[in-house]
């Protein structure tokens, strides 16, 4: 089986009900809940690219992006690696 590539815009306002102090944890948790329910992995086998991180975080903890754009690459032995793709 060869590696699968897919882009995805992931969206975050779920983010908006949780408290200021926690949004941006909540946010790097929704992108590997929904990379794990479209890749059809495990979430423990979802490894997130610091530029991703960097991108959710780049504006603290209180304020994430509303949607992100990843790319997410599914190796054979079904772990799956998150890369920041541009926001929207």
């Amino acid at each position: 089986m060869a590696e699968t590539e897919r882009v995805y815009t992931i969206p975050l306002g779920v983010v908006k009900s949780v408290p200021i102090y926690r949004r941006s944890n909540r946010a790097m948790a929704e992108v590997r809940k929904y990379l794990a329910r479209h890749m059809k992995t495990p979430a423990e086998d979802i490894k997130i690219d610091p530029g991703l991180n960097a991108a959710i975080w780049a504006r603290g903890d209180s304020k994430p992006p509303l949607r992100i754009r990843v790319r997410a690459v599914k190796f054979e032995d079904g772990g799956v690696e998150a890369e920041f793709a541009g926001e929207r």
